[in-house]
């Protein structure tokens, strides 16, 4: 700007000066102050890739594709692997191209994965629409020349560090890496995939996630049952025919005591040296019972999966008041059992979402996310105050023991950097 103002002095001065000169250096500084601004903290949300986000749209580039492998486990971990994989491509400034989810729970044995497509689960252009100039999906129709690829290998094992695995990230982000139309990603589960982004860049691309109809609508038919049965309960009498007249509430508790859990959380235990991991069936009937200021009767959903539970007294030992049903007991398992498990298991998640009191356990990741989605939920209302009974939409941790003998209040902390402590499980629940 100095310059400039020398330029109009000499002017002003009838000083002999080319005005073509004056016009070149005016531009010169212009552009300067373009450059700065696009390589700002303003503009670098996450990183280098929003730069490269915004000078790809400057420059009218043509779209780029990520592809990933099948994602795989369980649904949270899908999600997980689906994040992560949209983030991947946010870094290469490319699109992510619809990957496959898994519909069944048998991880280890490939050929029966069972590949649903993604919008299958979730909705499409609802994704896109939410996540506009944050992350975006495509079609594989949207790809033009199917033979312009590249294939990038992830590495893996104790060498392969978090470091490495960037450094690898961006190098692809640069010539002549970026010159093709597609780039494909070989290797492992994208859900084990080395982690770069904070928190709440997850829970952007979890916000952008909506079920598919079709699961809402089962969803709904659960929910409905619930309240119903809790409304007969403190009512005494069958349903208005107009049906529900008010809001009536129920407490959703993640109960994990399957077999598959019980083998899995006894060896996170030793290895972690954490005795406060698994949960008993009386542990968390007992702190689910001690929680303070719950309005008796209330519903007790019990969401466990029925196919690997060995215990057939779940409903038994509850306190006075505190109603439990399972699938079965509520009339809903029909619901459930005509759709795959991951549809199942995408249903009990909204299920324990749209719960007024949510008890999970902070080494699951399905409970993890519920309550990332419901501290998310507390912070878009303008909620400062997110733990405890007196929040709307309370969550506790029941493997961890609170005040008065019961569950320990818990919110996602946000402001992590990563998202190790929801993928793999944490004691840690920022309350």
């Amino acid at each position: 700007m100095d310059l400039l103002l020398h330029c109009k002095h000499l002017r002003f001065f009838r000083l002999h000066l080319n005005s073509l000169g004056c016009k070149c250096l005016a531009l010169a500084v212009i552009a300067l102050v373009i450059r700065a601004v696009l390589i700002s903290p303003f503009y670098a949300f996450g990183g280098i890739e929003q730069r490269k986000l915004i000078l790809t749209e400057f420059r009218g580039g043509k779209p780029k594709f990520l592809e990933v492998p099948q994602i795989i486990w369980g649904l949270n971990n899908q999600k997980i692997g689906f994040a992560r994989a949209c983030l991947t491509a946010r870094l290469l400034n490319r699109t992510l191209l619809m990957p496959s989810l898994s519909a069944s729970l048998f991880y280890k044995e490939v050929d029966l994965l069972q590949p649903i497509s993604f919008d299958k689960v979730f909705q499409f252009e609802r994704f896109n629409s939410l996540c506009q100039g944050f992350v975006q999906l495509s079609r594989y129709s949207d790809v033009s020349n199917r033979s312009d690829v590249f294939e990038l290998r992830k590495g893996s094992g104790r060498r392969w560090t978090v470091e490495r695995d960037l450094d690898q990230l961006l190098q692809f982000s640069k010539p002549p890496y970026d010159q093709y139309e597609t780039i494909r990603i070989a290797g492992k589960n994208p859900f084990l995939w080395h982690d770069h982004w904070p928190v709440r860049d997850y829970a952007k691309v979890f916000e952008c996630l909506v079920l598919v109809d079709e699961l809402l609508k089962e969803a709904d038919k659960v929910v409905s049952k619930i309240r119903a049965v809790g409304w007969q309960a403190r009512n005494k009498v069958e349903l208005p025919q107009n049906g529900l007249s008010d809001h009536v509430p129920y407490v959703a508790v993640h109960m994990r005591i399957e077999k598959d859990w019980m083998i899995h959380c006894k060896k996170l235990e030793q290895r972690s040296n954490i005795s406060e991991i698994c949960g008993s069936k009386m542990q968390i009937i007992e702190r689910v019972g001690n929680i303070k200021a719950l309005n008796y009767p209330i519903v007790v959903y019990l969401a466990v999966a029925d196919s690997l539970l060995e215990d057939n007294s779940i409903l038994d030992g509850w306190n006075e008041g505190l109603l439990p049903f399972e699938k079965k007991k509520l009339g809903v398992l029909e619901i459930y059992q005509k759709h795959p498990y991951l549809f199942q298991s995408a249903i009990d998640y909204e299920v324990c979402l749209r719960s007024d009191v949510f008890v999970g356990n902070s080494f699951s990741t399905f409970s993890s996310l519920v309550v990332l989605d419901r501290t998310q939920k507390m912070i878009d209302m303008g909620v400062s105050k997110q733990c405890g009974l007196d929040v709307p939409w309370p969550s506790y941790a029941y493997n961890l023991l609170g005040d008065l003998e019961g569950p320990r209040p818990w919110t996602t902390n946000m402001s992590d950097s990563t998202l190790q402590a929801i993928s793999y499980g944490s004691d840690h629940v920022s309350c």
